[in-house]
């Protein structure tokens, strides 16, 4: 792969078309490299669709108190900013690089414009943001769970059926983690702690090998 079709040929939402198109799409996209830590979308900012070639990147939103509340982390291959290409206004929302990460930016009118030549992607986009949709609901399922034990190893039940690996490394770190799941960072210790005493997994870092899946379906 090169840096020439770096991001489009990785995004769904782009790589089915064949590469002399993706050539012409890739023609408008800017690419930008982002620090950890740096801010690649804030309420009010620019109208964008910004898509992760290398690296990742965090969603989040400030709770009434200014408490961040993570809301997914994206990876390569995945984007973020699809509702202010179709006009929304963006008044909660912040992105942020989890780490030194590589970010191709299509603007509101550039993006349209690719729309109108291939009418195919308003399909495809409408069916990823669907899926997101799903995955965003799956997070309020978590939070319907009475126990942190079970919303977290439904979470790992989650990244072990994704990969079909039961050596997992973890997306996000512990805080991002316990927010997600809504706990604390503290909690989610005692809990990683428990499931390691109780023989369901082993830890090293921000690596888990899962020793017992069924025993943490059962949970």
């Amino acid at each position: 792969m090169t840096d020439e079709h770096l991001c489009v040929s990785l995004v769904p939402l782009f790589n089915h078309l064949d590469l002399e198109n993706q050539r012409l799409i890739n023609q408008v996209a800017v690419h930008k490299t982002f620090e950890k830590g740096e801010q690649i979308m804030v309420p009010g900012g620019a109208e964008s669709l910004a898509i992760v070639a290398r690296g990742a990147m965090k969603v989040y939103q400030l709770s009434i108190n200014g408490k961040e509340q993570l809301l997914r982390v994206v990876e390569p291959g995945g984007y973020e900013g699809e509702n202010t290409i179709f006009g929304a206004i963006n008044e909660n929302l912040f992105v942020e690089a989890l780490q030194k990460s590589e970010i191709c930016i299509i603007n509101k009118q550039d993006f349209q414009k690719l729309l109108v030549s291939f009418p195919q992607l308003s399909l495809k986009l409408l069916s990823l943001t669907a899926s997101k949709i799903t995955s965003l609901e799956q997070q309020s399922q978590f939070l319907m769970m009475e126990r942190i034990e079970e919303r977290l190893a439904t979470y790992l039940i989650d990244l072990y059926k994704v990969t079909n690996n039961k050596q997992l490394t973890l997306p996000m770190k512990k805080k991002e983690l316990a927010a997600f799941l809504g706990t604390t960072p503290e909690t989610l210790s005692r809990k990683l702690k428990f499931l390691s005493d109780e023989g369901y997994l082993k830890m090293y870092r921000n690596q888990i090998e899962l020793l017992d899946v069924e025993s943490l379906e059962e949970i």
